[in-house]
């Protein structure tokens, strides 16, 4: 993968495979401690304990349509190129917590990529579920909800054409207001 934001919708897709009903999405770019963590946090199934050691193994996985899960242990070789780390927390039937660390100024880490287009493929792929995606850096912070956005909408599906160029656009205009350019 070629950037954090498709590693982010790798792994809300299994949080949707895992029967999540909500997914918080933190970024928090800290470049005076030259750290950015990043966090994936659902409501899902969890992962029962004897498999969560084994979840980073990229030759492990519980689906029946392929015999590799690459997800998390690329996400994990990631943040170790950056001298960084990725930990996994879950409770069967709570849901999980994915964090992952990079040294920020790191010449390896990947580039945040195209968070605008992984909300709106998450949002448009599974309306019913809901996203918090908090961005903060340095002290700035950027904060999206669906569960706001959906209370203001009333009936007008989150989905719909116009919400979801709305949605792309207020995302955008936050990630640039935190300085990222595009």
């Amino acid at each position: 993968m070629q950037d954090l934001s498709l590693h982010i919708l790798d792994i809300v897709e299994n949080a949707i495979a895992s029967e999540a009903s909500h997914v918080a999405i933190r970024i928090t770019e800290d470049p005076e401690a030259n750290q950015m963590i990043v966090e994936i946090e659902d409501d899902g199934e969890g992962i029962p304990p004897h498999l969560l050691e084994k979840v980073v193994d990229p030759f492990f996985t519980t689906r029946t349509t392929r015999k590799v899960g690459l997800g998390l242990s690329l996400l994990k070789q990631a943040a170790q190129a950056c001298e960084g780390d990725l930990q996994v927390q879950s409770l069967q039937g709570k849901g999980t917590l994915v964090r992952a660390s990079f040294r920020y100024n790191h010449i390896d880490r990947k580039p945040l990529g195209d968070m605008a287009s992984t909300i709106i493929t998450l949002i448009v792929g599974n309306p019913q579920m809901d996203v918090h995606y908090v961005h903060r850096k340095g002290d700035k912070t950027f904060c999206f909800d669906t569960v706001d956005l959906k209370r203001e909408l009333d009936d007008v599906p989150i989905d719909h054409a116009k919400v979801v160029q709305f949605v792309r656009e207020e995302i955008l205009k936050g990630l640039e207001e935190l300085g990222h350019l595009f």
